[in-house]
């Protein structure tokens, strides 16, 4: 697989169409699909902004597969997230808003919704359309732990958004702050990040 169709791949995994992404970097569209067809290659500068766009490394961009494993080889690798969830619609419109941006990949059946960002999956799984899988019976508690440079501009953001329960920001220690939400399901978010 070539840079183009990494490119390709990254664009169409956050459901971006060509004109879209074109837009977003300040190109045209046509630039998009030579890249897409390895006719040409991004600037560095572009290359930084898809990285920032897709939350990728660059090397995600720039690199096979074989060779990032080559450079920081990792004996096991995380999949998916899976958050089994019991109001299905709820629960994908909870994390939409939550996470800026729509489902990536949704299974025709309503049975999971995917949603790729940091080169990772979460995978919200439709408790009622779960044949062939086997769960243990439980509460549904998950934490998810969710990082960000600005901790108190996140936390107006989502006391905005109105989705679900939050405590305030609280102090663990000097440099550890957070807060909580939590979803639909009950399941805890922890959210942390920079706080003055």
């Amino acid at each position: 697989m070539g840079i183009g169709e990494r490119i390709q791949n990254l664009r169409t995994i956050n459901g971006l169409t060509q004109e879209q992404l074109a837009e977003k970097l300040n190109v045209s569209r046509q630039s998009i699909s030579k890249w897409e067809m390895n006719q040409s290659v991004p600037e560095t500068e572009k290359i930084i902004m898809m990285s920032h766009l897709f939350s990728v490394e660059t090397d995600r961009i720039l690199l096979e597969t074989e060779e990032i494993q080559k450079r920081a080889p990792q004996q096991l690798h995380l999949g998916s997230i899976y958050l089994i969830v019991r109001d299905f619609e709820r629960a994908v419109s909870f994390y939409e808003k939550l996470l800026s941006m729509a489902v990536s990949t949704r299974n025709c059946g309503n049975r999971f919704a995917e949603f790729y960002f940091d080169n990772k999956c979460l995978a919200l799984m439709n408790e009622k359309n779960l044949q062939n899988h086997h769960y243990p019976e439980g509460d549904y508690k998950f934490v998810l732990n969710f990082w960000v440079e600005d901790l108190q501009k996140e936390y107006e953001r989502i006391k905005h958004l109105n989705i679900g329960e939050m405590t305030e920001i609280r102090k663990v220690h000097e440099g550890y702050y957070y807060f909580h939400l939590r979803d639909e399901d009950q399941n805890v978010i922890e959210i942390t990040g920079g706080f003055c």
